[in-house]
């Protein structure tokens, strides 16, 4: 029972334990980082995706990142683990497509940010290491803004 428990524990830490895992299809991309999935039953739900942060719609790569998740999920089915709910009562979720990790791969792809205030995955900060060496997607933007400097200056403007 120990060395269970001693394996559980080193998996939940390497970031290989998932929640309970579901399938549902995407019924909606919003932008690079929040979706929307239906069950079986016909009941949706919208998930923020775990650990990454995507470009605004209005903001550079915003529509590259959001058209980058359309096209890699859109109308798919997907295992979606729910992790969490955030302050907007999203369901913040890590969401896989044949066992490929789908937030990592918009970090692959240099369509979002690894949200290190959230998440503290490894993989997650190799991923957006690799593509800002191989300046992938925004990267190749000699300086991108941060989706969270981009929402914190749009409340600035808004209230003046």
């Amino acid at each position: 029972m120990k060395n269970i428990k001693l394996a559980f524990t080193l998996a939940l830490a390497l970031g290989t334990v998932h929640a309970q895992s579901q399938q549902y299809r995407v019924v909606g991309v919003s932008d690079g980082d929040t979706i929307r999935v239906s069950s079986g039953d016909r009941q949706q739900i919208k998930c923020r995706m775990f650990g990454i942060d995507a470009p605004e719609s209005s903001q550079d790569y915003g529509q590259r990142s959001k058209a980058a998740l359309s096209d890699a999920i859109f109308q798919k089915m997907v295992s979606v683990d729910i992790l969490d709910q955030d302050q907007h009562g999203r369901s913040v979720c890590r969401i896989f497509l044949n066992g490929v990790d789908i937030n990592k791969l918009q970090l692959q792809r240099g369509m979002a940010w690894h949200y290190k205030r959230y998440s503290h995955d490894a993989a997650y900060s190799q991923a957006e290491s690799a593509a800002r060496q191989q300046r992938l997607g925004l990267w190749s933007d000699s300086n991108p803004t941060p989706p969270w400097s981009f929402r914190r200056n749009e409340k600035a403007v808004n209230y003046r």
